[in-house]
């Protein structure tokens, strides 16, 4: 890739991540290309889609979740590793406020630029689910899918300022109820 692409390409990425991660969720983008000063001809050579745009910004930290469960497996207690990961999701998808219902439809549509990775996220989370219900330490009327709503649900209050400086009790009471007794002292 020529340097100027590249340049170009990179701004557009860094505009693109401050404009969703400051509120600017509903930034389409029109929005992110006038902001970058860019032609939007420009940013759809780069990124066709909103959805390729979101996997590009998004990719890096889907895997560095997916590579935290496994390490997470190895440190802590099954219970303790999961709700590690699960607050570790949860900041993320609201540090890009506005994405979780882009990552919710991805998980669905095999078509979308975000599928792979937010499958692959679901999938780790789910692993540290199952092994949390195996040591008894979770519930076990709950799944993969259950798991990811409540991210959604998370991030979602963390996002409304009228709740966000609630969220942080919120978790606590998901937590609480996803968590068994037995594996409480450990978290």
């Amino acid at each position: 890739m020529r340097a100027d692409a590249q340049k170009n390409r990179d701004h557009i990425l860094a505009v693109a991540r401050d404009l969703l991660s400051s509120g600017g969720e509903e930034a389409s983008l029109r929005d992110i290309a006038r902001t970058a000063g860019v032609g939007l001809g420009t940013l759809y050579r780069h990124y066709p889609t909103r959805e390729a745009l979101l996997e590009v910004l998004l990719h890096d930290r889907f895997e560095a979740l997916t590579a935290r469960a496994v390490a997470l497996k190895a440190e802590v207690s099954a219970g303790a590793a999961l709700v590690t990961w699960l607050r570790e999701t949860v900041a993320i998808a609201h540090d890009y406020s506005g994405t979780i219902r882009s990552m919710v439809a991805a998980i669905e549509d095999e078509g979308s630029a975000l599928h792979a990775s937010c499958v692959a996220m679901k999938a780790a989370g789910t692993r540290l689910l199952l092994r949390a219900q195996e040591k008894g330490e979770a519930r076990t009327d709950m799944d993969g899918a259950d798991l990811f709503a409540f991210v959604g649900a998370l991030s979602w209050v963390a996002d409304q300022p009228a709740l966000a400086p609630r969220s942080d009790h919120v978790f606590a009471i998901i937590a609480d109820a996803i968590v068994t007794t037995q594996a409480k002292s450990a978290v």
